[in-house]
């Protein structure tokens, strides 16, 4: 037991949100390792978050709550290393589509197959009615938009 500087010190109590900070960490350095053991190292950093928002450019911006300089670094590299593309955007001449190519469409295939094999394993350890369970719970707790 850990003791406290003071008795006025507030003790740290376990709580929801601790826990599912924790559980989320756990699952997303399982989720890296596995995708950098695939050869898609680039796919455990933050701007694979970009493969989610496969838009126009400036939307990206809005989507990502980033500067349009950091937005433009992002695609650059990506876009440097064959994962996606900039398209004309067939109702802007001046704008760009932001689209994965067929290096970022297998990434994604990769990371699908990962996150299922992770689900697969925790339902087998929770048990399928436990695993539904919490999965429901999760999406009452975060509904989708």
């Amino acid at each position: 037991m850990v003791k406290l500087p003071d008795e006025n010190y507030p003790e740290l109590i376990d709580h929801l949100g601790w826990r599912l900070w924790r559980a989320a960490r756990r699952w997303k350095a399982e989720f890296d390792a596995r995708m950098a053991a695939q050869g898609f190292a680039w796919f455990t950093e933050a701007r694979s978050a970009l493969l989610g928002h496969v838009v126009r450019q400036n939307d990206l911006v809005r989507c990502m709550g980033l500067t349009k300089q950091a937005v433009q670094q992002i695609v650059d590299e990506l876009a440097a290393e064959g994962i996606v593309e900039r398209r004309p955007d067939p109702a802007d001449a001046r704008g760009r589509i932001v689209a994965l190519t067929a290096a970022g469409i297998a990434a994604a295939h990769a990371a699908n197959d990962v996150k299922r094999a992770i689900d697969a394993e925790q339902r087998e350890r929770l048990g399928t009615e436990r695993f539904e369970a919490l999965i429901e719970a999760l999406r009452a707790f975060a509904p989708d938009r």
